[in-house]
Formats: C-alpha cells, structure tokens, sequence
C-alpha cells in the first residue's frame, strides 16, 4: 500500500472535515463520512474516513469495528479518551494519534473534557464490500 495515497486521503479528509458541516448520527457523537475510494492496486480493498465530533462530555456507545477494518485515528482537536480491546485507557491530544487493528472492539470512546469540544479523524481501510463501520456492542 502506498503511504502517500494513505496521507493524501488523510489530508483531504481533514481539508473537507474543515469546509462541511457535520450531520448528527447519534447522541454524544456527530459522525461525518467525509471520503471513500477503493483503492486501486489492493483489488477487494476500500479506504474510507470519518469526522467524528464530540461535544463537551460527548461519547460513543461501546463498539466494534469492520471486521477487516484497520483504523488509523488522528485528533484534531481537543482530548479523546480511548480504549480499544484489553488495552489502557488512554487520552490523546490534538496532534496525537493511534491505530486499531482489525475487528477491534472500542470499549470507550468520548470526549475527555466537560467544557470544551474534541474532534476526531478516523481513517479505515476495509474489504470494500463491508458497508458498516461500527457495530454497538449490546
């Protein structure tokens, strides 16, 4: 896989996550689809990123990704709390990222301020024919 197109999207993502309104998906979360391609040289294989927007105290309800889903995710603003499988707890600040390796299971996902806004790229590359990104974990 090239790294560029990998970066490029990324970019763009972040570029159109700037210049588009997001559309609410749920409560404590506005998800935001903002690029999809399959990927050209990896036959089976789609690159797809979201805008995930926190407000302050927001979070997402425990769930688990695409089963073929690796996750790359990049704060651009504010602090997100994470907790993906067995692993800690961890709270990364605007700048900061971490991967997801596939079918992870994201047991916490929110927003680690009360008072200010956080928002979140998250960049999937998936089997093309995997429509839904998350599962909720009952």
């Amino acid at each position: 896989m090239n790294a560029r197109f990998i970066i490029g999207a990324a970019w763009t993502a972040i570029a159109i996550a700037t210049a588009m309104p997001a559309a609410a998906h749920g409560s404590g979360e506005v998800v935001t689809p903002h690029f999809e391609k399959t990927i050209p040289n990896i036959p089976g294989k789609t690159l797809k990123a979201v805008i995930v927007d926190y407000p302050p105290g927001g979070a997402s309800v425990p769930h688990a990704h695409a089963d073929s889903s690796f996750i790359f995710a990049y704060v651009l603003s504010g602090e997100i709390e994470s907790k993906v499988n067995d692993g800690p707890r961890q709270v990364y600040r605007a700048g900061e990222s971490w991967h997801e390796p596939p079918a992870s299971k994201h047991l916490v996902s929110r927003n680690a301020s009360k008072t200010k806004p956080a928002r979140l790229l998250a960049v999937f590359v998936l089997d093309s024919d995997e429509k839904a990104l998350t599962t909720p974990i009952e």
